[in-house]
Parts: structure tokens; sequence; C-alpha cells
């Protein structure tokens, strides 16, 4: 019997539940990734079917979500986890919910991109929405290569990445209300075009989110509210010990 107290049999069979969820949720996030992917070329493309059908498979992502989440609480009554494999398990149940709001984020852009689909396109096609759908997509595929990978340095380069979305929405919203001022027949478009934006920007927090998790699942160090310099110097010195 091992120093935790459990059999080689019971151990093994702990490892493969936690193998097995940590694969769920990389499963759930390459699906949330697709309906982002979609999400955007939906609007950009003006294709309203496609947006339709993001919107309708955001009950997959929920399905998800509660599917993994039962089993982590399965986990936690069944096998008594501590230290590392207890932060794990509380690192995913956080992981699945920005997740969850991510695929809400790309419903929203897809209704979005349903009703813009019966306007004229803009001259530029969206393109700083596929610009800004471009970064967010990416934040939230290194996110979830930060988690698969338990890689706490890659987590806080894609930490500092949010603030170049928040700049980026920023700009376009900014742009949105210098076209309604000078036309007020752009205001629906624009204020649509925002709320893309918008949404776009909470994905990269989200995404950023996630990454505290991973810091959280190898340092056991709650990041959230700390600044990342901070953070950066704290974990260097750690390493250095």
């Amino acid at each position: 019997m091992d120093v935790t107290g459990r059999g080689p049999h019971i151990s093994r069979r702990f490892n493969e539940d936690l193998e097995g969820v940590r694969s769920r949720v990389l499963q759930m996030g390459g699906f949330v990734e697709e309906q982002l992917s979609n999400a955007v070329l939906a609007l950009i493309e003006g294709n309203s079917q496609l947006g339709d059908e993001v919107a309708r498979g955001d009950h997959k992502v929920n399905e998800m979500e509660v599917s993994i989440d039962e089993e982590c609480s399965r986990i936690l009554a069944t096998r008594a986890p501590a230290a590392s494999d207890l932060r794990l398990i509380v690192a995913i149940i956080k992981t699945i919910t920005d997740l969850e709001r991510i695929g809400d984020e790309a419903e929203k852009i897809g209704y979005i991109a349903s009703r813009l689909a019966s306007m004229e396109r803009p001259v530029d096609r969206y393109r700083e929405i596929k610009h800004l759908g471009r970064l967010a997509h990416q934040m939230v595929h290194d996110a979830l290569d930060a988690f698969a990978r338990l890689d706490a340095d890659a987590a806080l380069k894609i930490c500092r990445e949010d603030r170049v979305l928040d700049e980026e929405f920023e700009s376009i919203q900014r742009q949105c209300i210098t076209f309604m001022m000078e036309d007020p027949r752009t205001i629906r478009r624009a204020l649509e075009v925002v709320w893309v934006a918008r949404a776009l920007e909470r994905i990269g927090d989200h995404a950023k989110n996630i990454c505290e998790y991973v810091v959280y699942m190898v340092y056991g160090k709650d990041i959230r509210h700390t600044s990342l310099d901070d953070v950066e110097k704290e974990l260097n010195a750690r390493s250095r010990a």
C-alpha cells in the first residue's frame, strides 16, 4: 500500500479518473473553439444558417459542463483527493465554467451574425472583427494548450495578451461611435458590431481566467487579483530556491 493509504489498484483507478476528466475538458474546449470560429465566420461571410447552427449548438456545451461537473463531484465524494489532486479538480470545475461562458458568447455572436446576414455587408467585410476574432480564438487555443501541458509559464504569457484584446475592442468601439455620429443609418449595424466585439473581449477574459487556473494547479497560488509582474517575480524566486 502506498503512503496515501490507497492500494495500487485504487491509486491507478484514481489517476485514470483524473486523466479521463482532463481529457473531457479538452474535448469541451475543442468544441467551444469550433463554435467560436464558426460564429465569427458566419458574421464575416453573412452566413445566417451557420450563425443559427452555432446558436443551436450551445446546448451541447451546457451538457458537457454539467456532465464534467457531475464527474468531478463524484471524484470528490469517492476519492477524497488531497493537495495537488484537489487543486486539479477545483481548477477543472472553474475551467468548465469559463468554457461554458465562452460558448454563451459564441452563441450570442451566432445570433447576431444571423441577423446581420440580411443586411448589406460593409466594404471592409468586418475586417476589425475578423482580426479581433482571430486574437480571441488564439487566446482560447493557447489557454487550453497550457491547461493540457500544465505549463504555467505559457499561461502567464497568455494572460498578458488579454490587454491587446482590450485595446482592439476599445478601438472598434470608438470607430463604431464615429460611424453612428456621421451616418445615423449605420446605427443598427454599428451597435451589433460593438456587441460582437464586446463578446470577443469577454472571451479573452475567460481565456485569461483559464490560464490563471493553470498557475493555481501548478503552484497552488491564486493570482486572480495580483499583478502579473509580482506573480512572475515570486514564481521566478521559487524556481531559483
